[in-house]
């Protein structure tokens, strides 16, 4: 006599997610179907063909951020944005640096991982980042982007790059194991030299400062009871990745959330370094 198998039992649905699945049908869902592809993409593109970006990321004199645009434009680079900055090293290490201002721009652009390299290596050749003081170069790897962007990507994706150039770009990558990080700090305008004077003591060799400003909903943005004001200031500090927690500690302590500065402090992956010796 043959053993009846048992029938799986079917799993309880809930009212709410009933008519969730009944909304959905309405307008021509698939539910199932939808659920499949959320998880292949996890919200975005998991395709094979998809380039890898990173940001990259150019500091130099002011003066040479026309130089640079054009340099973008010829070498068909999609998107990039141009912020004011200035250096914050001191007179002596600017004129033994041969920096005749701390006037600074800096230069946000997005590229093919594969590209990153060879973009460097041309900029670096045209407004010669190599001698002491020209500027420096660092990119920072995405995690995630909106499809729309990734898809201009996709669509323009460099398949045509030679032999030599993919020789460069690997060259490039091996040249760049060594572990540093960017030192991001945001802080209330006005603390940028103290503190910039602290993270000296604690191992930084300099830093870029950007002027920028908050955004707040509805009156002052309150953490901890503490009032954040508009007026920021954004420091952005290289460094290598043996030097990253004193530096952060020193300035969380000295300039944190708690004190008048209350300064916001945290830490990128930084890769491909160029035009600044961190050893």
């Amino acid at each position: 006599m043959k053993k009846e198998i048992p029938r799986p039992k079917k799993e309880k649905i809930s009212t709410p997610k009933k008519l969730l699945l009944a909304l959905r049908k309405k307008k021509g869902e698939d539910p199932g179907q939808k659920k499949e592809k959320d998880e292949e993409t996890n919200g975005m593109p998991a395709t094979s063909d998809m380039p890898v970006l990173d940001c990259i990321f150019f500091i130099l004199d002011r003066s040479k951020s026309k130089k640079i645009s054009e340099i973008m434009d010829d070498s068909h680079v999609r998107f990039h944005f141009i912020c004011q900055g200035r250096g914050t090293a001191s007179s002596e290490v600017l004129d033994l640096l041969g920096i005749g201002s701390s006037e600074k721009a800096v230069v946000i652009c997005l590229e093919q991982n594969l590209m990153v390299p060879i973009l460097i290596k041309r900029i670096s050749k045209s407004l010669a980042l190599n001698n002491p003081g020209a500027g420096i170069a660092f990119t920072v790897p995405l995690s995630g982007i909106n499809k729309p962007i990734l898809q201009v990507f996709k669509d323009s994706i460099h398949k045509n790059i030679s032999d030599e150039e993919k020789k460069e770009s690997k060259d490039g990558k091996e040249m760049n194991q060594k572990k540093h990080d960017l030192i991001v700090i945001v802080t209330d305008q006005g603390y940028s030299d103290e503190l910039m004077a602290c993270a000296k003591e604690a191992g930084a060799s300099g830093g870029t400062v950007i002027n920028a400003r908050g955004l707040i909903h509805e009156g002052p943005v309150k953490f901890f009871g503490i009032t954040v004001q508009e007026e920021k200031e954004i420091i952005l500090i290289l460094t290598n990745r043996n030097k990253q927690v004193p530096i952060m500690q020193a300035v969380s302590q000295n300039f944190g959330l708690a004190t008048k500065a209350r300064s916001i402090v945290f830490s990128l992956p930084a890769e491909n370094i160029t035009g600044l010796d961190l050893d």
